[in-house]
């Protein structure tokens, strides 16, 4: 019997091997990975990981827990090709692995920054960038950070905790300008500067070389460790060579199914239409949705033929800080402002017809939590609020669903 095979043990891979278990499927299960690691989650690596003295991973479903629920995990082991003649993928040990049904959960990489290469130059994806990266932060330790997007910001302010000296280049007017609005991003920037972060911002690099980074305008930024932090690219080089489509990630359907049937992708590698926003293609890099698309994929794999209803959400913990994001912003034509307690606040953004699109919130600890909770509700069940209750403190949200 060939069973189900899962080409990534990251959120999304490993999530959906569980969940096989846990929709009762009793056939063979097989997960594969490059790395050498149990599965873990990344979004402690710009954390917790970096201000430990030694990263220790937090896992998601280690060696023995697989082992449990009947799975067979394969580390170390690249998927190299697919046959999907033969429904067969093909690994770089030489090995075959028939399949029944097929899910590739392959993830994503850094985006290259052209010319940003040597012993000095980092970037932050595994385990085993962490350790690194960790093994050369410290008091007086020079660190560089190239791009001011959430993983950036995230491992300078564990660098501030560990007395590094930090600057951040970001090319763009401001930090997290896709991300999140220039209010947000105002309070981010203010709080690292605060805390001894030097934050540049229309910087463009004019050259990396053995001793830091020099900028368009002569300025020399000395650094022991520059960490490139500009995006990510999807890992789609397996499904593309076998013939997948592909479209920003491998395409696939509302129910995660690529243009072959019998293989499914999910997570940070694929891109799919979203019905909450009118069918408009998307590719999330998110922990949350990693969790739910695994989910969705097992489900799907077993012939459930379920649609994709998930509310995008994103989160980023900066020193105290923490920011939440519920939907997507795109296509919003107002905004209003919710003020909370200590300075946090939420800011909803409306579309033309008054439909909530998205809710940004920033605020210590969880101060902005159960409101972008409430606005993620809003926003699933496609609500035009009243943008004066939305600002208003006084009114309780959930009179608004």
């Amino acid at each position: 019997m060939a069973g189900m095979v899962i080409v990534g043990a990251g959120e999304c891979g490993a999530r959906a091997a569980l969940a096989l278990r846990e929709a009762g499927y009793d056939g063979p299960v097989t997960l594969l990975d490059a790395e050498r690691h149990d599965p873990y989650e990344r979004p402690p690596l710009s954390k917790d990981a970096i201000l430990a003295e030694t990263p220790v991973p937090k896992g998601i479903g280690g060696a023995e827990r697989l082992e449990e629920a009947g799975i067979t995990f394969r580390r170390s082991v690249r998927a190299h090709a697919l046959d999907r003649g033969r429904s067969v993928v093909i690994c770089d040990d030489g090995s075959e692995l028939p399949y029944e049904r097929l899910l590739l959960a392959t993830g994503a990489r850094p985006r290259p920054l052209p010319g940003a290469e040597g012993p000095r130059v980092a970037t932050l994806r595994t385990l085993d960038d962490a350790a690194r990266i960790r093994g050369e932060l410290g008091p007086g330790k020079r660190l560089v950070v190239i791009g001011g997007g959430f993983i950036g910001l995230e491992l300078a302010a564990s660098a501030r905790k560990l007395g590094a000296e930090v600057t951040v280049i970001e090319a763009l007017p401001r930090l997290l300008s896709r991300a999140v609005p220039a209010e947000v991003a105002q309070v981010i920037q203010d709080r690292h500067t605060a805390e001894g972060a030097r934050i540049l911002t229309e910087a463009r690099i004019a050259a990396i070389g053995a001793d830091g980074v020099t900028l368009a305008d002569g300025t020399e930024i000395p650094a022991d460790l520059i960490v490139v932090g500009i995006g990510a690219t999807p890992n789609v080089e397996l499904a593309a060579e076998a013939g997948l489509e592909i479209e920003n990630g491998i395409a696939v359907d509302a129910t995660l199914a690529t243009s072959d049937p019998g293989i499914f992708a999910a997570g940070d590698c694929c891109s799919f239409p979203l019905p909450l926003y009118d069918g408009r293609r998307v590719r999330l890099e998110s922990w949350r949705g990693a969790q739910e698309l695994g989910s969705l994929a097992a489900r799907n794999l077993l012939g459930g033929g379920e649609p994709i209803s998930i509310v995008p959400w994103f989160w980023s913990d900066q020193y105290d800080m923490t920011l939440q994001i519920a939907g997507l912003a795109d296509g919003a034509v107002s905004h209003v402002r919710r003020e909370g307690k200590d300075g946090a606040f939420v800011i909803f953004h409306l579309a033309a017809d008054g439909r909530l699109l998205a809710a940004s919130g920033i605020g210590r600890g969880n101060a902005v939590a159960k409101d972008i909770r409430l606005a993620e509700m809003m926003i699933a069940k496609r609500a035009k609020p009243d943008p004066e209750a939305l600002a208003d403190p006084g009114v309780n949200l959930k009179k608004l669903l």
